[in-house]
C-alpha cells in the first residue's frame, strides 16, 4: 500500500461518501473506500486500477464529469500543475471539503499553502513521512481552461522554426532540454516506414520527425495525459498529424516499426526510475522490423551500450555533448 494511502486510511471515516481520488496511486486504496472513484493521468496508475477496479477510475486531464461530494489531491511533482488540479477540484466543491496529501520530500508542506485561497487549510495527520491537509471550499474558483496554462517557445532549427507548445508538469515544461537539443542534431537518414517517438513529452521529436519525414507514419507514445495533450497541441500548431497513444511502456507500441527514437524518461514523480527506459531497451526489438533502428539520447554515465547490444544489435555513439551521448542500433 502507497504511504499516502495508509494515510488516507488513517481518517477513512472521512472518505466513505462519494469522494474523488485524483491522481492515486494504483493500490488497494478503491477497494478499502467502496464509494470512491479515481481520476488518473498516468497511463500505467490507470491500467492498474482498471485492471482492479474495472469502470472507477477515468484518465484524462479534466476531473471526470460525473458528481463527487468531495476530493483528495495525491500531490503532483510540479506547483503550476498542483495549482490547475486544485483549481479543477475545488471549482466543483463550493462549501465542501477538499484534501491534499503527499510526501513530505516532496513539498507537502509549501504545498499546503496552496489551498489559502479557497479558505483555512489545517493539516489533519502526519505519518508515513507523509502529510494530509484538509479545507472547506469558501471560495470556489472558476474551472480552469487546459489550454490557459499552455506556453508557446520557438525552437530555431536548421529547417525553420518548430513552435512547441508545453504544459505545467510535462517534462523539460517551458524549454528545451540539452538531451533532447542534442537529439535533434543527429536525427538524419533514419529508415521510412513507421516512426516511434517513444516518451514524446510536448512533442518535439515527433513533429520534427513529422516535418523532416512526411511521408512516414508517425506515432508519438507518453504515459502522461498531460504530455500527450501538449503533443497534440504542438503538432496542431505546426499543422502536423500523427498517432498520439498512452501507454506506460514500449508494450504499448505498434509494431512493424522501421525505428524508435528517444529521449527515455528516467523519472516517475519526484522518484529517479529506469525501468521503462531500461525495458525499451530490452523490447525494442520486438517491435522492430528487420533492419529497424533505435536512435536515443541518453545521460553518458548510465550503461546502456551492454544491454542495447545483448538485446538488438551492435551499438554505436553517434554523438557526444554535455553529458549525453546518442546511441544507435539496427535489429539484424
Amino acid at each position: 500500500m502507497d504511504p499516502r494511502s495508509e494515510v488516507l486510511l488513517r481518517q477513512a471515516e472521512l472518505f466513505q461518501g462519494q469522494v474523488l481520488l485524483a491522481g492515486l496511486p494504483a493500490d488497494d486504496l478503491l477497494g478499502k473506500l467502496p464509494a470512491a472513484r479515481g481520476w488518473s493521468w498516468h497511463a500505467g496508475e490507470q491500467a492498474g486500477l482498471e485492471q482492479r477496479f474495472a469502470g472507477r477510475s477515468e484518465f484524462g486531464t479534466t476531473a471526470p464529469a460525473s458528481p463527487f461530494a468531495s476530493a483528495v489531491l495525491f500531490l503532483p511533482k510540479s506547483r503550476e500543475l498542483t495549482d490547475y488540479l486544485l483549481d479543477s477540484l475545488a471549482a466543483r466543491l463550493p462549501g465542501a471539503l477538499l484534501y491534499l496529501v503527499g510526501e513530505k520530500r516532496a513539498g507537502i508542506e509549501r504545498a499546503a499553502k496552496q489551498l489559502q485561497r479557497f479558505g483555512k487549510p489545517r493539516k489533519l495527520d502526519s505519518a508515513r513521512h507523509c502529510q494530509l491537509w484538509q479545507v472547506q471550499v469558501d471560495n470556489a474558483p472558476a474551472v480552469p481552461q487546459l489550454e490557459s496554462l499552455a506556453e508557446r517557445i520557438s525552437l530555431p532549427l536548421s529547417d525553420g522554426p518548430l513552435d512547441v507548445i508545453t504544459l505545467p508538469g510535462v517534462f523539460s515544461h517551458g524549454r528545451l532540454d540539452r538531451g533532447t537539443a542534442l537529439l535533434l542534431e543527429h536525427l538524419d537518414k533514419l529508415p521510412s516506414g513507421h516512426l516511434l517517438d517513444f516518451g514524446c513529452g510536448a512533442g518535439i521529436l515527433g513533429s520534427v520527425l513529422k516535418r523532416r519525414y512526411p511521408q512516414s507514419r508517425l506515432t508519438l507514445l507518453d504515459v502522461d495525459a498531460f504530455a500527450l495533450a501538449a503533443s497534440r497541441m504542438t503538432l496542431a500548431a505546426n499543422g502536423l498529424e500523427a498517432e498520439v497513444l498512452a501507454s506506460d511502456g514500449i508494450h504499448g507500441a505498434p509494431g512493424g516499426l522501421s525505428a524508435i527514437i528517444s529521449n527515455p524518461p528516467f523519472h516517475s514523480g519526484v522518484h529517479t526510475n529506469y525501468a521503462a527506459s531500461e525495458t525499451l531497451l530490452r523490447e525494442a526489438a520486438r517491435h522492430l522490423l528487420p533492419g529497424g533502428e533505435l536512435r536515443i539520447v541518453a545521460n553518458s554515465f548510465l550503461r546502456y551500450p551492454p544491454l542495447i547490444e545483448e538485446h538488438l544489435g551492435t551499438c554505436q555513439t553517434l554523438a557526444e555533448a554535455e553529458g549525453f551521448r546518442i546511441y544507435q542500433a539496427r535489429k539484424g
